[in-house]
């Protein structure tokens, strides 16, 4: 007689185990080490598994090389080379994109990035979703993971407000093809939540178009699909926060009174 084989279950992965835990009251979730060390602040959550394979990281004293170790961040111990992790203090920071600068930390062709742009001593810091290199205006950078994921999740639906100035002049079919939106390649859909005219010239204008989801270079495509040229591209607003006046290259911590505000819009619109 053949003894029947005793069928273990199978390993969640690490995407369905932290959906799982997501659940959980927040004094009893655990995640992985990796993005454990995202959450408190330290680095972004690809620097933090470097560190982690690298044998830089301790969890409750012992060497950990896997950036997947599950981790309580309230109750385990972590320690970076030798040191132990606090939760950093939460930043967050606007900027106004120059156009020609990347959204990134580290560039293999060494254009200039984002963070020259930011002050001297400023602790790491992540960008809430990114503007391409010929893109410009309103960036927010922080140091609050799961803050930044909620601003830049299509799920909240919060408006992005951009002005783009076209190679043609704009006429209502065109708004009405833009918010009505069509197929580009392998058949995905874009479209805009809102188009209209801020003003024209003899060859160009200048749009206002608002986002409530934000794709892969989502504005250029729809304009590249439509053979018209995008010849600038600034996003001004990011639901109720408005890029205003401040100077281009710079920077200026948001207020509290800004985060209240935005923190506020998502709660509306999740």
């Amino acid at each position: 007689m053949k003894k029947s084989k005793i069928r273990r279950p199978r390993k969640a992965e690490p995407a369905k185990r932290q959906r799982a835990a997501d659940h959980l009251p927040q004094n009893e979730r655990k995640t992985g080490l990796a993005r454990a060390l995202s959450k408190l602040g330290y680095c972004s959550r690809s620097q933090a598994a470097e560190l982690i394979r690298a044998g830089r990281v301790r969890l409750n004293g012992r060497l950990r090389r896997d950036p997947e170790t599950p981790v309580h961040p309230g109750k385990d111990g972590i320690e970076i080379d030798g040191k132990a992790l606090q939760a950093a203090a939460k930043i967050y920071l606007v900027l106004n994109k120059p156009r020609g600068i990347v959204t990134t930390a580290d560039d293999e062709k060494e254009r200039d990035t984002v963070y020259s742009l930011l002050p001297a001593g400023t602790p790491w810091l992540g960008p809430v979703g990114r503007l391409d290199m010929a893109s410009e205006g309103l960036l927010l950078l922080t140091n609050d993971s799961e803050w930044a994921a909620r601003i830049a999740a299509p799920e909240t639906h919060l408006d992005k407000i951009y002005h783009a100035q076209i190679g043609t002049v704009a006429d209502g079919a065109l708004l009405n093809e833009l918010q009505k939106g069509f197929a580009v390649e392998d058949g995905e859909i874009l479209r805009v939540k809102r188009a209209e005219i801020l003003r024209s010239g003899e060859t160009n204008s200048w749009l206002e178009i608002t986002l409530d989801e934000g794709k892969n270079r989502h504005i250029r495509r729809l304009f590249e699909h439509r053979g018209i040229e995008v010849l600038r591209l600034i996003r001004v607003a990011i639901g109720p926060l408005a890029l205003a006046d401040l100077p281009k290259g710079t920077t200026r911590p948001l207020t509290p009174t800004e985060k209240l505000s935005l923190d506020h819009a998502m709660q509306r619109r999740s």
